[in-house]
């Protein structure tokens, strides 16, 4: 079989491999008696021992996707039934009052490290929610009108029949804005709580922490960037759902009608449903690594030159 010029296209692209290959570097340092001393650079982590793989390898990357995977679908699965509740209290408040009724490493990198997390989360979920805007109304007709469709095999042709193509992609812009502060949050949130969890709660630094402490953080970190979410978002999420209930409505209209507290309905119940989804997530995401024995990135540190820079070290 001839490679296909798509195949040929995937085997030179730079991110097949890891650009941050291993390379040891002899830098020249002086020390203060005179002797000239090495100093050992490293642009990524080697296999530990224990470790299953190297840091950055492809078969890490592989893992972690598929530990990726695994936490977002068995998490989504789960809390279904109170993403109903919390769509028909949205759509619905008069009828579905509450939950309990609706159930009957440089200076700059360091320094700007929390904005560099806010930009890589927010472009990949701005890719990421035009694939996922004709699911997400697919979902939120089947979830807000009952007997409209219970499949998605009915649901699909059905809506396409009435509307169109724009059926499914009239609420991408309110998507983008409900996903994209959602998804800036879980990840900066979490990474910035992570370091401040083992700085000021846990009495030991994390390299001495064992896997299961590790994981407790991760799940308490999970959750609290979860709240922040679910707070973040839910105004959108409101007009998303109200959006993909109506016909030819947009999002203008939708937002008038909701008005300032309109939109807010259903927040406690997505506060809980995101907390949970979220910390589930990082959990069961870094459990997979630990299970498959990953190397962990090293956590942020301060570089020695902005130490100094800083007056923190002589």
């Amino acid at each position: 079989m001839y490679p296909t010029a798509l195949t040929q296209l995937a085997r030179a692209n730079p991110f097949s491999a890891p650009l941050f290959s291993l390379q040891k570097v002899e830098e020249p340092q002086q020390s203060i008696h005179g002797q000239r001393q090495t100093r050992r650079l490293a642009a990524a982590a080697t296999a530990d021992e224990g470790d299953s793989c190297e840091f950055g390898s492809q078969k890490y990357f592989v893992l972690c996707g598929f530990g990726g995977i695994l936490s977002c679908g068995t998490t989504h699965t789960a809390v279904v039934p109170l993403d109903l509740v919390k769509c028909r209290m949205q759509v619905n408040p008069d009828k579905y009052k509450s939950i309990g009724n609706g159930f009957s490493v440089t200076e700059n990198t360091y320094l700007w490290r929390t904005s560099l997390y806010l930009a890589a989360s927010a472009s990949a979920e701005f890719f990421a929610d035009i694939a996922l805007a004709p699911m997400e109304a697919v979902k939120v007709r089947i979830q807000t009108q009952p007997g409209y469709a219970n499949t998605l095999r009915q649901c699909v042709p059905k809506m396409y029949g009435e509307e169109g193509i724009w059926a499914f992609y009239k609420g991408v812009v309110p998507l983008w804005m409900r996903q994209i502060p959602y998804t800036m949050m879980k990840f900066a949130c979490f990474e910035r709580t992570v370091e401040m969890l083992y700085k000021y709660v846990v009495p030991k630094p994390r390299s001495e922490c064992s896997k299961s402490e590790q994981l407790v953080v991760t799940f308490v970190a999970g959750y609290i960037a979860g709240v922040f979410c679910a707070i973040v978002s839910h105004p959108a999420d409101s007009v998303v759902s109200v959006l993909n209930k109506e016909k030819g409505s947009t999002a203008v209209q939708v937002l008038k009608k909701l008005g300032p507290k309109g939109v807010w309905k259903g927040l406690v119940a997505r506060i809980i449903m995101i907390g949970t989804l979220t910390a589930l997530q990082w959990f069961i995401y870094d459990s997979v690594k630990v299970y498959f024995r990953l190397p962990r990135p090293p956590p942020p540190e301060m570089p020695e030159s902005l130490k100094k820079k800083l007056g923190l070290t002589e």
